[in-house]
């Protein structure tokens, strides 16, 4: 009876749990067959996700040397999509991020967009955390790393520095905070910190940069794999092995050779960024970062091509997010499109002048609209173009004076700080 009773309350529960799977499967099959309307997909499985909510909102990291603010409401979906998108104050750039669980059971996949002051410079740091062996190691990441990073005593001075000892502490503080756990968990890391106009892009496993410079797509990371012959060469060295597991394999395990976490093969898989710096220019017009489960199914030219066809950011991180996913990308999917604004109003200041000049010459030379017919005429001609000649010239150089002296005189805009908005 004891036996018969609780298998009657197991089938109970069992077709109770097979009912919603059954509605979040017909759910997600008609979010599959209209990619280009996931945000308006409404999933009820806050029992099934309820931190996701909390996750994938940053509500911004207060600093004791400045306030790091999210500044982009967000639409988010309980089903495991989110997008969102913010303007800088000074109308310089902008950035649109898009993530989506896609396939996956799970969302491991976090980023992180900031921006704040220090000292009086501007500083905007966007990051994409892609999870593995779960989602504790990315999260900690997206909460932890720019934090770190800015309040590193060097940040400003020595950038490079800051974000290579910032990245190994912050994995040292990592597998400490979880030393009493059999959590095994790791995670990517792919950052772009602009200061000013110089911009940093630190890279720890598979996620990845992507910059746009005059249409042509140009990598600033390279992929962590156990394969690359100077990852393999440094992963024997320290004693371990790269074995193919149905793809190369760190130990027959993971595949990736750099990540943060992953205590058990801490000591091959490490967790110290390469690094990648340069100067913006108005050659440069947007950046893209994203986790695997866009790259393994869309190019990098591919991801530049159409990030550029869309004049919004947010748009632009929509598109490649639903492009991957229709293309079949079995991975969570995460991006971040920044677009890149030049300030161009000094340059067509010199043509103007120089255009308003040479039409002026001219005006004061060519008086005459008929050539003289007798010498009497060209005489008097002759002597009234000598008495107005000087006049002309003169009225010239005072009228266009004025205008070479009215050029931009270098004041640089003074950005404010961006509070905290609802999300």
């Amino acid at each position: 009876m004891v036996c018969s009773s609780y298998l009657k309350t197991v089938i109970l529960q069992a077709g109770k749990y097979i009912q919603k799977v059954t509605r979040g499967l017909g759910q997600f099959a008609s979010l599959r067959r209209s990619p280009k309307t996931i945000s308006a997909v409404r999933f009820s499985s806050d029992r099934i996700f309820p931190s996701f909510r909390k996750m994938m909102v940053d509500t911004g990291a207060a600093t004791n040397r400045g306030m790091a603010t999210n500044n982009s409401p967000e639409k988010l979906d309980d089903g495991g999509y989110a997008s969102g998108g913010w303007k800088s104050e000074d109308g310089k750039l902008s950035c649109g991020y898009s993530s989506f669980r896609g396939k996956r059971a799970s969302m491991e996949d976090f980023y992180d967009v900031k921006t704040c002051k220090i000292n009086g410079q501007t500083v905007c740091l966007f990051g994409i955390f892609d999870g593995h062996g779960g989602s504790r190691a990315a999260e900690y990441l997206k909460e932890n790393l720019f934090k770190n990073l800015m309040n590193h005593p060097e940040f400003l001075t020595n950038t490079r520095l800051a974000i290579s000892e910032t990245y190994q502490q912050t994995d040292s503080d990592f597998l400490e905070s979880g030393k009493d756990t059999f959590r095994d968990d790791g995670s990517t890391a792919s950052t772009a910190v602009l200061v000013g106009n110089h911009l940093y892009v630190a890279n720890v496993g598979d996620s990845r940069t992507v910059i746009s410079k005059a249409g042509k797509a140009i990598p600033l990371s390279e992929d962590h794999k156990p394969n690359r012959s100077d990852e393999r060469k440094r992963i024997e060295n320290a004693g371990g092995v790269v074995m193919w597991a149905g793809t190369w394999r760190v130990g027959g395990v993971l595949a990736m050779s750099r990540a943060f976490g992953n205590r058990m093969l801490k000591q091959f898989v490490v967790a110290e960024p390469e690094i990648q710096e340069l100067e913006l220019d108005e050659e440069f017009e947007l950046l893209v970062l994203a986790s695997d489960g866009l790259w393994d199914v869309v190019p990098n030219e591919d991801a530049v091509s159409l990030a550029l066809l869309e004049e919004e950011p947010e748009s632009a991180a929509r598109k490649l997010t639903e492009t991957a996913f229709s293309r079949g990308s079995a991975d969570n999917i995460t991006c971040i499109v920044v677009r890149l604004y030049h300030e161009l109003e000094t340059k067509p200041q010199p043509e103007t002048q120089t255009q308003s000049d040479t039409e002026m010459e001219p005006q004061a030379q060519i008086d005459p609209k008929t050539e003289p017919k007798t010498e009497t005429e060209a005489e008097t001609k002759t002597e009234a173009q000598t008495e107005t000649e000087p006049e002309a010239t003169s009225k010239a150089q005072t009228e266009t004076e004025p205008e070479a002296r009215t050029g931009p005189e270098g004041q640089t805009e003074t950005v404010t700080k961006s509070g905290p908005t609802d999300g």
